[in-house]
């Protein structure tokens, strides 16, 4: 009985022994490989984040063609919207009439500097780029919502 209890112990060490292998440098701190590890793959994540967000910049600059092109289909579109409402003011009448015209005209100042915005992004340069596109998806937005917003007033002041 004793020989096999001295057998279960030599067993014993021998596999702890062998189950806990020290790391190359010799420590015995599995963790210290994982956080040099961590860090490196942190470093190459950030630089290929860098490079992805270099290639789309450079890609939307590439593209500063076509995106004018679409731009200027949506302007058209908005353009058609606001002809739309001119047509509801000019079938109305009295007071709501003549605040629906005022608020077409300022529809209309906007579209023309969303026009000379426009004009802007097409002459852009890759330095000046995605300032210039910010602005005019900004003034775009900007425009949409407040033909949006006189299209509700016009219908709510205006039976159809």
């Amino acid at each position: 009985m004793k020989r096999k209890q001295i057998f279960l112990a030599a067993f014993t060490v021998v596999a702890f022994t062998v189950g806990c292998k020290p790391t190359s440098d010799g420590t015995a701190n599995p963790a210290e490989p994982a956080a040099e590890s961590a860090a490196a793959k942190l470093d190459k994540a950030k630089q290929e984040t860098k490079e992805a967000v270099q290639a789309t910049q450079d890609y939307a600059y590439a593209q500063k063609t076509e995106f004018v092109e679409t731009m200027r289909a949506q302007l058209a579109d908005l353009n058609k919207e606001m002809e739309e409402l001119a047509a509801k003011v000019e079938s109305s009448t009295g007071a709501a009439k003549e605040e629906a015209a005022a608020k077409l005209q300022v529809l209309r100042e906007k579209t023309a500097g969303l026009n000379q915005k426009l004009e802007e992004v097409g002459n852009a340069t890759e330095s000046t780029w995605d300032e210039v596109k910010a602005g005019f998806k900004k003034a775009y937005e900007e425009t949409k919502k407040s033909i949006n917003e006189a299209r509700q007033w016009l219908s709510e002041k205006i039976a159809p």
